[in-house]
């Protein structure tokens, strides 16, 4: 039953992947069809990390008073009415009122069931993990793909709002799964487990919530503007070629988290994030490459994707072994909080600077998130040590 339940977890993670790569993909033919300019994605997508960021903060309290399983399946509807909610949209003012479910759906959810593997399983299974999480969000740029070719832009919310359905109707059917799962004294931990308040007193917590912060930054900069990045700066590619470069840091986060998976037992989480950011570095001079051609910049932007990959999964896991599961509910709330301040802001600040300067500034702007990153993590680790 285990094996049963652990197979769920990773159909949740795939659901929480599709609604977030979507954006990015559709956003070239969507802007045209609303009349606004290239940076106002970043309107939309800051509102939708607000609310994740809302609920991410929400969390804790959240996790107190229900199981895992009942905020799954809310977490999972509130998601469809937003994708639905796009699909049906005609203006552009109409995305707001959408999102605002659109991002509540992620942020407990994302919260509670890294906080529940975090708990109960390995490194390697949270890498996994992840790393399904890049598949749901492969998945989506090939539907929008395949919706811009056939159909509209429309089609690509609304088939990926019947995959969600789908998913479901799946954990609902898992109900006994969890009830099989469910511990007593895992009750009572999380009955006495830390406030936020407190939990941002503990030492390393803060310093850790800005390495997150920076390694979202980059990640949902690239989430949301490769795709445009390609259309504006290399001539003369289709509407559906564009739309599927969206999946290309998808795929590299999915195959880095598969990697990581397997070599986890042999390498701890902080070696996994050293040698990730070096690969992420390594992408990021290639896509540098003053190269006029599309294959280069593309093979960089999945080396990057392979590199962030371990990154995310294993700040998660660590986040027990170095705050203690009294504190680990709230520290993973807040560093979701965090990552969606990142997610928020800095696509948004980069629409900005990328309409004032070009949108060939991208890898900089990455380049500058991933020095922050390992910088504050290494810092994390010397005040831990203490």
């Amino acid at each position: 039953m285990g094996s049963l339940l652990l197979a769920v977890i990773y159909l949740i993670f795939i659901s929480l992947g599709l609604p977030d790569s979507l954006l990015g993909s559709g956003w070239p033919k969507m802007q045209v069809v609303f009349g606004v300019p290239s940076s106002y994605a970043g309107y939309v997508s800051m509102t939708i990390s607000f609310m994740t960021i809302i609920s991410a903060l929400l969390s804790p309290k959240i996790i107190k008073r229900f199981h895992t399983k009942w905020i799954v399946i809310f977490s999972i509807f509130l998601t469809i009415i937003g994708l639905l909610g796009f699909s049906i949209s005609w203006q552009y003012a109409m995305l707001f009122l959408f999102a605002i479910p659109y991002g509540l759906g992620a942020g407990a959810i994302d919260a509670s069931v890294n906080h529940y593997v975090a708990n109960n399983y390995s490194g390697s299974v949270m890498n996994f993990l992840h790393c399904f999480y890049g598949v749901g969000a492969v998945i989506s740029p090939s539907i929008m793909a395949l919706a811009l070719k056939y159909a509209r832009w429309n089609e690509g919310y609304r088939w990926t709002a019947f995959v969600q359905m789908g998913i479901l109707l799946v954990c609902i059917l898992s109900f006994p799964l969890w009830k099989r799962n469910e511990s007593g004294s895992d009750e009572e931990e999380l009955r006495n487990s830390a406030g936020i308040r407190e939990s941002l007193k503990v030492p390393g917590v803060i310093l850790t919530l800005i390495a997150f912060f920076a390694y979202c930054s980059g990640e949902a900069t690239c989430f949301l503007w490769t795709p445009s990045y390609f259309a504006e700066t290399r001539a003369g590619l289709s509407d559906e070629l564009i739309a599927s470069f969206g999946s290309l840091i998808f795929g590299g986060l999915m195959l880095g988290r598969l990697i990581s998976g397997f070599i986890s037992n042999r390498l701890d989480d902080r070696l996994r994030i050293r040698i990730g950011i070096f690969v992420e570095l390594f992408g990021i001079i290639l896509v540098l490459m003053p190269l006029s051609g599309y294959h280069v910049a593309a093979v960089g932007f999945v080396i990057i994707g392979t590199g962030m990959g371990p990154v995310y999964p294993a700040i998660q896991h660590m986040a027990p072994a170095n705050f203690g599961q009294r504190y680990s509910a709230a520290v993973i709330g807040l560093q979701m909080a965090s990552a969606y301040v990142g997610s928020t802001f800095m696509p948004m600040v980069f629409g900005l600077l990328q309409q004032a300067v070009g949108i060939g500034i991208m890898p900089v702007y990455l380049l500058l998130f991933a020095v922050m990153n390992i910088v504050f993590l290494e810092r994390t680790y010397k005040v831990l040590v203490k």
